[in-house]
């Protein structure tokens, strides 16, 4: 018999990027009583990078109680590379809160995102968020968010979605934009009232799917879900269903519930309810846990495939093993296949030579791994991201193509038009609201790799882009990518002002006076096609001669370090990033200028260009 929990309900927040997600569970935290008047900021971003770039990186449980009722809240991240953490946060819940900033509208994240909540046939809310923005326009947003409803879901009943008005930072909402109350009470009302409980057969056993991992120091190999159906007790002997049947069987020691941001052991757990198994050894996420008596699978999670790949090896440079401590290509690739146990979209192929194919969703997401790595202590080198192609049923090529947002200054639409059709991107629609313009393109995946910091400087800093993959579509063709050389180092030494002062008409420059520097290392950008090599500890040459005058002062242009990203989308195929815990470099995949050479000369291209 089917029946519902309902002193439980269980929600997932999703908004784009900086939408005011993390800040709205702030504010639900401290007026459930939770924190009190705590003053501290983003809770849930627990991690450095997260804190530091002002996004949710990895999906997060917390639980809230509201007039006796436990609401389980799941922060899911905003940005579509992170889709992998949506879509096993979304098997989690019953309801949704589509979080939309009222100036900037739904954007190409939201969409994702509420598209896979409508294909799970999940309830949503709507609440659009600061309405205290100077140029907020809440009624013309919620206009398009009804559009994107219809347009995602073509239902009558899609326009009677119930609608909230909130200012997350404030901790106000209303059912009008200028009528907000003093608190979140009314949109904690409208979570019981519109969120289904959670329902579950009273004649099924346990059920569990694991939808999340962790670990801890004291606790050992934790498993995340939702009780499907049934109830567990501590020390009961389940069952562990793996991905082709196999059956497993394991002895919980622990059981725990969340309780605000962290969870807390209670000896048994009920059906609806999202928790925490200890003691469950070597589980992986989309793993059924169920009972002995009765064994029984539940459907596995499925996540979109990946669509970007990245060569990651060991750090091939002479500069190697001195700011890292690890350092050799087994520990990378331990680390790299760690990582696929947490995150379900990502993918690792080691090769025959040592060096290992990451696939992932995209550029941003690949970043965020190294990123985590090399704070680890980790040294590697990467190539540049490339788009994974596929074929379809008549042998045709096909490649992923993103739907693009562009919103920038009327004056320099012209110019993002012609950058984005010589990527193949096709425009779709243009809106023009007083000096701005709105436009959405269609542009290959490969397009947009190195795109946005172009972007920013064409628009100098006041235009916005998002994307998000609309599917894979036939081939567009070649497109032309960097037209500028590398300039290249052709000799160990570190780096002499007076050389690099000879050298600054050549190009632009990456490195600085007495940076180390290594036979085969990219130290700047040719102004020109083709690779340059240059020397860039060359000294002034001394004689004894007395100078009729005084000699010319050095000085430099300042040079601003290339950060990960930039370095990612400014190498070529025969380059790679260098990354270690202290320093950025690129270098070409074959350091010494003679070989290089002999391939040059042979037309050949050596096989690890080739992954």
């Amino acid at each position: 018999m089917i029946t519902q929990n309902t002193h439980i309900r269980n929600i997932a927040i999703i908004a784009h990027v900086d939408h005011g997600k993390t800040t709205l569970v702030d504010a639900l935290f401290r007026q459930s009583g939770l924190f009190g008047n705590s003053s501290t900021e983003r809770i849930m971003d627990s991690g450095a990078i997260e804190r530091e770039r002002g996004i949710t990186i990895s999906a997060k449980n917390c639980a809230i109680i509201w007039k006796g009722v436990k609401v389980n809240i799941i922060d899911t991240p905003g940005h579509a590379d992170f889709g992998g953490e949506v879509e096993r946060g979304l098997s989690m819940v019953d309801g949704v809160i589509v979080l939309v900033d009222a100036a900037e509208g739904p954007l190409p994240q939201t969409r994702f995102v509420l598209e896979k909540a409508l294909a799970a046939g999940l309830s949503v809310i709507v609440v659009i968020n600061k309405v205290d923005r100077a140029d907020a326009r809440p009624a013309e947003v919620l206009d398009e968010v009804y559009d994107l409803l219809l347009e995602l879901d073509p239902r009558d009943d899609m326009l009677d979605v119930p609608v909230f008005y909130a200012s997350g930072r404030s901790g106000r909402c209303g059912r009008t934009p200028d009528q907000l109350q003093p608190n979140l009470h009314l949109l904690l009302d409208g979570i019981l009232e519109h969120v289904p409980a959670p329902r579950h057969d009273t004649d099924e056993p346990f059920q569990m799917l694991v939808s999340d991992l962790g670990y801890s120091d004291f606790l050992g190999r934790l498993a995340i879900g939702k009780v499907m159906n049934g109830s567990a007790s501590t020390n009961d002997s389940l069952v562990c269903i793996e991905e082709n049947t196999v059956q497993r069987s394991l002895r919980v020691t622990k059981l725990h519930t969340y309780e605000g941001n962290t969870f807390h052991e209670v000896p048994t757990v009920e059906s609806g309810d999202i928790i925490v198994l200890a003691g469950v050894g070597d589980v992986s996420i989309g793993d059924t846990i169920c009972t002995q008596d009765n064994p029984k699978a539940l459907p596995r999670l499925t996540v979109d495939e990946p669509t970007v790949s990245m060569l990651f090896s060991k750090n091939i440079s002479p500069l190697a093993g001195k700011e890292g401590k690890i350092v050799t290509s087994a520990r990378i690739g331990d680390r790299l296949m760690k990582e696929t146990l947490r995150n379900v979209s990502i993918r690792v192929e080691k090769n025959s030579d040592d060096t290992y194919t990451v696939k992932g969703r995209g550029e941003f997401q690949m970043a965020i791994i190294v990123e985590q790595m090399r704070r680890e202590g980790f040294e590697l080198c990467i190539g540049r991201p490339k788009i994974i192609f596929h074929v379809d049923s008549e042998g045709g090529k096909t490649e992923p193509i993103e739907n693009l947002l562009v919103d920038c200054p009327e004056e320099f639409s012209g110019t993002i038009m012609d950058k984005l059709s010589r990527r193949k991107g096709m425009m779709k629609d243009i809106t023009y609201t007083d000096t701005r313009v709105k436009m959405n393109f269609e542009v290959p995946a490969r397009g947009l790799i190195g795109f946005r910091d172009e972007f920013l400087t064409i628009t100098k800093g006041q235009g916005i882009m998002n994307s998000s993959l609309k599917g894979y579509f036939p081939y567009r063709g070649e497109i032309i990518d960097r037209t500028t050389g590398s300039l290249i180092s052709d000799r160990a030494g570190n780096a002499i002002p007076y050389a690099l002062w000879q050298l600054e008409d050549r190009g632009k420059l990456f490195i600085i006076p007495g940076d180390p520097v290594y036979e085969g290392e990219v130290i700047g950008e040719h102004n020109k096609e083709g690779d340059l090599l240059i020397n860039p500890t060359r000294t002034k040459k001394l004689s004894n001669m007395r100078a009729s005058g005084k000699d010319e002062a050095v000085t430099l242009v300042p040079v601003v370090k290339q950060t990960l990203e930039q370095a990612m989308q400014f190498i070529k195929e025969d380059e790679l990033v260098e990354v270690t815990p202290l320093s950025i470099r690129m270098c070409k995949r074959i350091l010494d200028t003679q070989q290089r050479r002999v391939f040059e000369n042979r037309g050949v291209i050596p096989d690890f260009m080739l992954k």
